[in-house]
């Protein structure tokens, strides 16, 4: 039986991660939030003195991180370095870097093929590229948006800080610069804006039901 693969690409704050959990919890997959392992990357560097524009240090980490998935949680999630990650990684010092980490294509080789692992028997994976360059043959690609201001709310609830307008506004200029977001030709657009968690998880469940059986979109 062939192994199903969804890939879920959009900005920051569009809901990814709650929609990608919810996805992978209905369809019995693991779930691979990929940004965390680029986060996991720059939390790891920046406390080993390397410099975010160091490529040739960068790969030689991203080589050595210690990447799986926990199987006894539901669904299975990411465990980096032998633990479920946390908030460790969403620290400002962090989000700073991030961008800047993850733009550099040789990095991105090794982690994508890190994440292929990871996918090997089904998965929904979700982050930037990913229905692109991840995991091109995914059995459906949904490219996820919504509203500035909406992702700003929904970042400042997640991460039970102030207003996050304004880093959000900074980290999408700060990705168009380094890391430029291209979705898959045949990702489905699905506009998160004014949708609750629910709401969004019923719409992609019924795109990826449709996907499976064969059907079209």
């Amino acid at each position: 039986m062939t192994a199903v693969l969804v890939a879920i690409d959009g900005p920051a704050g569009s809901g990814k991660s709650t929609l990608a959990r919810g996805l992978a919890r209905w369809l019995d997959l693991p779930y691979v939030n990929t940004g965390l392992m680029y986060r996991a990357l720059t939390r790891r560097a920046l406390d080993d003195h390397v410099d975010p524009g160091d490529v040739e240090a960068l790969e030689r980490l991203a080589r050595t991180l210690d990447v799986d998935l926990d199987m006894t949680v539901e669904p299975p999630e990411l465990r980096i370095e032998g633990v479920r990650p946390g908030q460790e990684l969403t620290t400002p010092r962090v989000e700073g870097s991030v961008s800047l980490v993850s733009s550099h294509p040789r990095v991105r080789a090794v982690l994508v093929e890190r994440q292929r692992d990871l996918a090997g028997d089904g998965a929904v994976m979700e982050g930037r590229d990913i229905g692109r360059v991840v995991l091109p043959q995914a059995t459906v690609k949904i490219y996820l948006d919504a509203t500035q201001d909406e992702r700003a709310g929904r970042r400042t609830v997640e991460r039970g800080v102030g207003s996050m307008a304004e880093a959000l506004a900074a980290r999408d200029r700060q990705d168009a610069k380094t890391n430029p977001f291209v979705p898959a030709d045949d990702a489905i657009r699905l506009d998160t804006s004014g949708l609750t968690a629910e709401e969004t998880l019923a719409e992609a469940l019924a795109i990826v039901t449709e996907r499976i059986a064969g059907k079209p979109s």
